[in-house]
C-alpha cells in the first residue's frame, strides 16, 4: 500500500471487509470517520484487484504509447475504467482516467513518453548576452586583480629600495 496513503492499516483492512460485505465507499467513509475521497481512492482499487487491493503493486510501471492508446480509445468507445484496469492489470481506473484526460487536453502527444530531466542547451542557439550585472561583476573581479598586482609591484619595488 502506498506510504502517502491517508489511512491507516487497520482502517484499509476495516474498509475491504465492509467493501466486501456489500457497503460503499460513502457508508466506509461514514462509520470509519475519514474522508470520502481517501474511502474512494481503495474503493476503486478494490474494485479492480478485491482484496488485493491491500498490497503494494511494486515499483512504478511504464507503459507503452501504443498500449495507452489502446485503452483510451476503449475507453471512450464507453468500456469502463473499471474493467479495463482489471484486464490491463492497471494499479486503479484512475489511471485510465488520467490518460483519457491528457488525450482530450495534448492529443496523442500526451500519451507519448516524455524525456527526463532538462533538455540539453541548443548547439545552434547564438550566446547569449551576459546581463548588466553580470557585466559589472566581471569588471568589478578584473578591477580587484588589478589593484592586487599594483599592491604588490608597489611592495616589490619599495623591497629593491630598501
Amino acid at each position: 500500500m502506498s506510504v502517502r496513503s491517508s489511512l491507516s492499516e487497520a482502517q484499509r483492512s476495516t474498509a475491504i471487509a465492509l467493501f466486501e460485505v456489500g457497503l460503499g465507499k460513502d457508508a466506509v467513509a461514514a462509520r470509519l470517520g475519514v474522508t470520502a475521497s481517501a474511502a474512494g481512492r481503495l474503493f476503486e482499487r478494490w474494485q479492480v484487484r478485491g482484496a488485493g487491493a491491500l498490497v503494494s503493486m511494486g515499483t512504478k510501471r511504464s507503459f507503452s504509447f501504443e498500449f495507452k492508446l489502446q485503452i483510451v480509445r476503449r475507453f471512450l468507445a464507453g468500456e469502463k475504467a473499471v474493467s479495463l484496469a482489471r484486464e490491463f492489470e492497471l494499479a486503479s481506473p484512475g489511471q485510465v482516467a488520467q490518460w483519457a484526460r491528457k488525450y482530450r487536453n495534448e492529443g496523442e502527444a500526451g500519451l507519448q513518453p516524455k524525456p527526463r530531466g532538462r533538455r540539453p542547451a541548443d548547439p545552434n542557439a547564438p550566446p547569449r548576452e551576459p546581463t548588466e550585472i553580470e557585466r559589472l561583476r566581471r569588471e568589478n573581479e578584473r578591477l580587484r586583480a588589478e589593484v592586487a598586482y599594483l599592491g604588490k609591484l608597489r611592495a616589490l619595488r619599495e623591497q629593491q629600495r630598501g
